[in-house]
C-alpha cells in the first residue's frame, strides 16, 4: 500500500501542478452549459411537437399530423410519450382508439394548448377524449446537463490516463518505473484511483455550481448519480488504458483517442437524441460506453428513474470496463517495442 499511495500522491500533485489543465477541467464545461443555457432559454413557440402512441400510418387521416409546421414523433412506450408530455418535450399525445381519438395534453404547456385547440378545430367531426397531465417544464439546459458532465468526464478520462502514460513511456518514466519494486498493476491502480477521484471531484464540483446559478431539474437520487459517475468515469478510463498500453507516440495517442472520442460526441445523445435515428445507428451508439453514462444519468435527473430503470447501462458499462482492463493488462508494456 505505500507504494500505491506513493504513486496514488505522486500523480494528484502533478495534475494539481499543471495549472493550464487543471483550470480548463473547470473552465471548459462551464461555457458551454452557461451558453446552452442563454441561447435556449426561451422555448421555441412556433413548433407543435406532436406524439403519436403507434405507427404514423395508422394515423393518415388525422389532419393535424399533415400539417407542415407539425412535428412528429411515434411511440411504442406509451410510458415514456407520457413522461414526456409531463415534461414539456412534447405538445400533445394522441392515441387512436375506437372510436375516434383519445389525446393528452399538459395544461401548463402553451403550445400544449395552443395544439389542443388546432386538433380541434382540424378534427372537429372526430371523437375526441381529452385527458390533462401536469409536471415540471425540462429546459434543454437540463436535457443536455447529463451529456456536457459525460462528455468532460470522457475527455478527461481518455486523455488524463491514455495521453499521460504514453508520455512516460515515451520519456522512459516507465523504464524508470521497472527497476523499482514496483509492479505493474500497482502502477496501473494508481493512475486510475487518482484520475478517478480528480474525474469524479470536477464533474461534482461543476454540477453543484451549475445547480446553483441555472436551478438544474433534479427528479432523482443523488447518491444514484454518484454511482453512474464512478461506473462511468471507470469504463472510460479502461477504455483510455488499451489505448496507453503499448503506444509509444503522443501523436499516434492523440489520433486514437480523438478517433474514439468523435463518435461517442455525435452517436452518445450529447447535444440530440437519436430516437428518430436509423436502427443501425442506434444498435452503434449502444456499443459506446458513454451512451450509458449519458442515458442513465439523463433517466435519474429529468425523468426520476430508480436502479431498477438503469441497471442495465450499469451492466454494460461493467462489461466495458472489465473487458478492456483484461485487454490492457494484455498488452501493457513498460518499454518502447
Amino acid at each position: 500500500m505505500r507504494k500505491f499511495w506513493a504513486l496514488f500522491t505522486a500523480r494528484n500533485m502533478e495534475f494539481y501542478r499543471d495549472r493550464a489543465a487543471l483550470s480548463w477541467a473547470f473552465i471548459f464545461p462551464l461555457l458551454i452549459i452557461v451558453g446552452c443555457a442563454l441561447v435556449f432559454s426561451k422555448p421555441d413557440q412556433t413548433l407543435i411537437r406532436l406524439g403519436l402512441i403507434g405507427e404514423i400510418g395508422g394515423y393518415n387521416e388525422l389532419a393535424l399530423a399533415q400539417q407542415n409546421y407539425v412535428e412528429v414523433t411515434e411511440y411504442s412506450a406509451p410510458e415514456r410519450a407520457l413522461e414526456q408530455i409531463a415534461h414539456h418535450q412534447i405538445d400533445l399525445l394522441v392515441k387512436k382508439e375506437t372510436p375516434g381519438y383519445r389525446y393528452w395534453v399538459n395544461p401548463e404547456s402553451s403550445p400544449g394548448l395552443a395544439a389542443q385547440q388546432l386538433l380541434r378545430s382540424l378534427d372537429s367531426d372526430k371523437l375526441l377524449q381529452e385527458e390533462q397531465l401536469s409536471g415540471q417544464a425540462v429546459r434543454y439546459v437540463d436535457w443536455v446537463m447529463p451529456g456536457v458532465l459525460a462528455m468532460n468526464m470522457m475527455f478527461a478520462s481518455l486523455f488524463g490516463i491514455g495521453y499521460v502514460i504514453v508520455r512516460y513511456r515515451q520519456n522512459g518514466v516507465l523504464k524508470r518505473f521497472q527497476a523499482t519494486p514496483v509492479s505493474a498493476l500497482q502502477f496501473i491502480v494508481a493512475q486510475v484511483t487518482s484520475r478517478l477521484m480528480i474525474v469524479v471531484l470536477v464533474n461534482g464540483l461543476i454540477f453543484v455550481g451549475c445547480d446553483y446559478f441555472l436551478n438544474l431539474l433534479m427528479l432523482g437520487d443523488y447518491g444514484l448519480l454518484l454511482l453512474i459517475a464512478l461506473a462511468g468515469a471507470l469504463s472510460l478510463l479502461s477504455l483510455g488504458l488499451v489505448i496507453a498500453s503499448r503506444t509509444a507516440s503522443e501523436e499516434l495517442a492523440g489520433g486514437l483517442l480523438n478517433t474514439l472520442t468523435w463518435p461517442m460526441m455525435f452517436f452518445s445523445e450529447i447535444w440530440f437524441s437519436l430516437e428518430n435515428a436509423p436502427g443501425w445507428i442506434q444498435s452503434l451508439a449502444n456499443i459506446m460506453p458513454l451512451t450509458h453514462v449519458v442515458n442513465a444519468a439523463r433517466a435519474v435527473m429529468i425523468e426520476g428513474a430508480g436502479f431498477a430503470a438503469i441497471a442495465h447501462h450499469l451492466i454494460a458499462l461493467l462489461v466495458t470496463t472489465v473487458l478492456c482492463l483484461l485487454l490492457a493488462a494484455r498488452l501493457f508494456r513498460w518499454q518502447r517495442e
